[in-house]
């Protein structure tokens, strides 16, 4: 039987038989490495190298005392060039390690765990933790804080339904490295005293349904939840109610229901920190969309320049109409070519004008499709509308705050109304007030 949320969500062109079924390729380092001190919710890392220090690949470059963070390594071995502000993808500068990379590979000493099942719960959190490894779905916040949860955890689901159209490098790492996948997940169940762990994967990944299923036969805790193919599947609190049947509260999180949901490639990242002492410096990437000359599943080092990364697949095929880091549903645009890879990105797209959606901000004419395909049950029509005009309080009482962002209304509007943007600007707006009438 596959599994399904009961209310909203749609059927959206998949886009993913360019790359679903080519193997991971590695990809060379880059001759010079832009490391972000920041690649995670939380407080930002500072700098514990300086120019021309020479550091080794693994090597620890940032760390930040606070909690809600994580530590930044160096993907390559090298020499600092340069402590200063780079632009990321969508523009915005930040601090960046730039690094001369010496092409030896160097690798930085490493604490190895030939038996992970013999390890505490506090070891693996601080293995974790140590390793940098972040949610690598898209969200990027800390695992090892989710491996804390304030609350009691029965269930560890592994988010495998990778429902955005064009990405594959879920389904390609369930495919080659399931075993991995699974040994990372029975650690992470361990961290948190957890019974068992799930596994959702999406029906139109038959290969990695298999390979999961054979990985998990000799654990009696995990099992494989077969997804009906529906977006936004993937959405955490969707996807908690497919599997469990279990309904997160209004802004609430999956520990208040009993869960932690993690990411395909953040477990498989807990299994080879735990097992070879490896941190959190290289990432699969999906390269997909019609201006792609050989879209592909690349094994990339962070810090890459997305214009490298892009070349290493052929280029374009002519002129894109857009470039998207991560999904054509959630995604934000490529800015700035010269921005790096970073830990949490799933893909990046190089879209045609066939491909691209445009907003046109037509007139309402309150057909009721957004609010019909809203899997969170909301008025995203009567949100976005607020929200433009900042009503923020408004839109706040009709529960602003439990908007996923998954754009399916947009994508369903047939005016083609911008309303995650216009949604996206009221969370914002929404919350500066709130902190203005803190400091009055």
């Amino acid at each position: 039987m596959q599994r399904t949320f009961p209310r909203g969500g749609g059927d959206i062109p998949h886009r993913k038989s360019a790359t679903d079924n080519k193997p991971i390729v590695v990809m060379p380092a880059p001759a010079i490495a832009v490391i972000p001190l920041q690649q995670h919710i939380g407080a930002p890392c500072e700098p514990v190298v300086a120019v021309g220090d020479k550091v080794k690949m693994g090597q620890l470059i940032g760390q930040s005392k606070q909690f809600i963070s994580a530590p930044v390594h160096s993907s390559v071995s090298g020499q600092v060039l340069a402590i200063e502000e780079r632009p990321l993808t969508s523009g915005a500068k930040t601090l960046c390690v730039v690094i001369k990379n010496d092409g030896r590979d160097e690798p930085a000493s490493a604490e190895k765990h030939a038996d992970i099942r013999k390890l505490s719960a506090s070891t693996i959190r601080q293995a974790v933790r140590d390793a940098g490894i972040v949610g690598m779905g898209g969200a990027g916040f800390p695992t090892h804080v989710k491996l804390n949860p304030p609350k009691p955890v029965d269930t560890i689901l592994i988010n495998g339904a990778e429902c955005e159209p064009y990405l594959t490098c879920d389904h390609r790492l369930m495919a080659e490295r399931a075993d991995e996948m699974v040994q990372g997940l029975l650690a992470m169940i361990k961290a948190v005293g957890a019974a068992k762990g799930v596994i959702g994967i999406e029906a139109n990944k038959p290969d990695a349904i298999s390979q999961v299923q054979a990985a998990i036969a000799d654990y009696d805790q995990l099992s494989v939840a077969v997804l009906q193919v529906r977006y936004p599947q993937g959405a955490e609190k969707q996807l908690i109610k497919a599997i469990l049947n279990r309904e997160v509260p209004s802004v609430g999180l999956p520990h208040d229901v009993g869960c932690v949901v993690s990411n395909v490639h953040t477990a498989i990242a807990v299994y080879q920190a735990l097992s070879a002492g490896k941190s959190s410096y290289e990432r699969v990437v999906t390269v997909s969309g019609g201006a792609v000359v050989d879209p592909r599943n690349v094994l990339v080092r962070v810090g890459t320049p997305i214009e490298e990364l892009f070349n290493f697949c052929g280029g374009f095929l002519g002129e894109p109409e857009v470039l998207v880091c991560g999904g054509p549903m959630t995604g934000p645009p490529i800015k700035e070519l010269s921005g790096p890879v970073v830990k949490n990105l799933s893909g990046v797209l190089a879209l045609t004008r066939e491909e691209a959606a445009f907003d046109e901000n037509l007139p309402c004419i309150r057909c009721e499709r957004c609010v019909r395909a809203c899997p969170m049950g909301l008025t995203p029509n009567l949100l976005g509308e607020y929200s433009e005009k900042g009503m923020y309080r408004e839109a706040e009482r009709l529960h602003l705050k439990d908007c996923i962002e998954c754009s399916l209304c947009s994508y369903v509007c047939p005016a083609k109304r911008a309303l995650v943007t216009w949604i996206k600007q009221g969370k914002a707006g929404l919350a500066a007030e709130k902190a203005k009438e803190k400091v009055s």
